[in-house]
């Protein structure tokens, strides 16, 4: 007799041991394996082992549909093993299924929509290219400097988050949404569409900026590899690629929104920075970077925490905003760390300024100034090109007799 004919044949009024003890199987002292199924059932058992099985109500009969039934083997054969995990493989097939005929319609011709595995694939050649390949690759070579690539990047980048805000705007945010509870406009008119393709347009942004990080690993800038970089630039398009397919627009879209807003500016300042020491001048708001960040994840997550205040709201798929609420908050503790490394203990400034602090040697318009000597041709050491999705990176070399050389 097994579990289900258990269930069916012999349960009784649960106790600490069943009344009818011939009803149930002994538990096998080796040799088992459970498998799971998702099943509607009267009750379930649960097993431990080297005991017998026992029966439980299912709370009130409560969740039915989500009940969890177990089966056993007494014999842990190859053969039952691979039986079993064919069932498995069957049943996330079932929900991989049923996850692709709940995506938007409108979205699944636009390239890498779809299907999760194509954006998968891309994500997964990205870490083992920057994690593997990549630093093994320029263990023995010289930095690219790749300036010129580097400038004509981040001011595309620009262009393209502007274009991005504007399109957001003109598709619901400016226009008919309320900044509170707006739910999907799931139609096929003019505007609707135009907030589907800058969704896409959204999510495929963060796609181009994995460049990011193949600059950082091909300029050997190693140490901006941070854990908090990576897991930025990774989990931003996993996640929304999910977004764009079930929820292209709405109240979750708010957070695309400020984010290509924030990136106006980020990416105007790299390019900047990429540009030379000529102007470095201009780039007296550096310190500001990482505050603005925070402040996206602020507003962010204000906007998200209204939802859960709201007496009713249509929005079609909460998910998003749960998501959505509790990426504005991670990242929020996870850039407020860096802020106190950086600048409050200042664990990230480079060791020469903090020698030429000591020395009473400090950098004012390009002169350096040291112990009461003006050095007309002097530099700092280093040029801080701020935080880039929480890390700060430093180049263009040293000083040699007031002029500066490059690394």
């Amino acid at each position: 007799m097994d579990v289900q004919d258990t269930l069916t044949h012999g349960a009784r009024t649960p106790s600490l041991y069943p009344s009818d003890s011939a009803s149930f199987p002994p538990f096998p002292s080796e040799g088992w394996l459970f498998i799971h199924y998702l099943k509607s059932a009267e009750r379930f058992c649960q097993t431990e082992k080297g005991e017998r099985l026992f029966c439980f109500d299912d709370l009130g009969g409560r969740n039915k549909s989500v009940l969890v039934t177990l089966t056993w083997s007494q014999q842990f054969t190859t053969a039952n093993m691979l039986q079993q995990l064919q069932e498995l493989g069957s049943h996330a097939l079932d929900i991989y299924n049923y996850l692709l005929a709940g995506m938007d319609p409108r979205i699944k011709d636009y390239p890498l929509m779809g299907s999760p595995v194509p954006m998968t694939a891309v994500l997964l050649v990205y870490l083992f290219f920057i994690m593997y390949v990549g630093p093994r690759i320029m263990a023995n070579r010289k930095p690219f400097q790749l300036k010129e690539a580097m400038i004509v990047y981040n001011f595309l980048l620009v262009a393209l988050s502007v274009y991005i805000v504007y399109e957001f705007l003109m598709s619901g945010w400016a226009t008919t949404y309320t900044w509170r509870c707006d739910a999907i406009d799931t139609s096929n008119g003019p505007q609707a569409l135009r907030m589907v393709s800058v969704a896409w347009l959204f999510w495929f942004s963060k796609i181009i900026e994995l460049m990011d990080t193949i600059f950082f690993v091909l300029r050997k800038k190693h140490g901006q590899i941070t854990f908090l970089h990576i897991f930025h630039h990774s989990f931003m398009p996993w996640t929304w690629w999910w977004g764009v397919n079930f929820a292209p627009g709405g109240m979750g879209s708010f957070h695309a929104m400020v984010n290509s807003s924030v990136h106006v500016i980020m990416y105007f300042y790299y390019g900047l920075s990429a540009a030379g020491p000529r102007f470095q001048k201009f780039l007296w708001w550096k310190k500001y970077m990482t505050a603005i960040q925070l402040t996206q994840f602020v507003l962010v997550s204000l906007h998200a925490t209204q939802y859960y205040f709201m007496d009713s709201c249509d929005y079609q798929f909460p998910t998003i905003i749960h998501l959505v609420w509790m990426y504005g908050t991670f990242f929020f503790i996870l850039f407020s760390n860096f802020w106190i490394q950086a600048y409050v203990k200042g664990k990230r400034l480079p060791k020469q300024d903090i020698k030429e602090q000591k020395n009473g040697k400090h950098q004012e318009n390009g002169k350096v100034h040291e112990n009461g000597k003006l050095y007309e041709n002097g530099s700092s050491n280093c040029i801080h090109h701020a935080a880039t999705n929480g890390s700060t990176h430093y180049e263009n070399g040293h000083t040699h007799n007031g002029k500066m050389k490059k690394a």
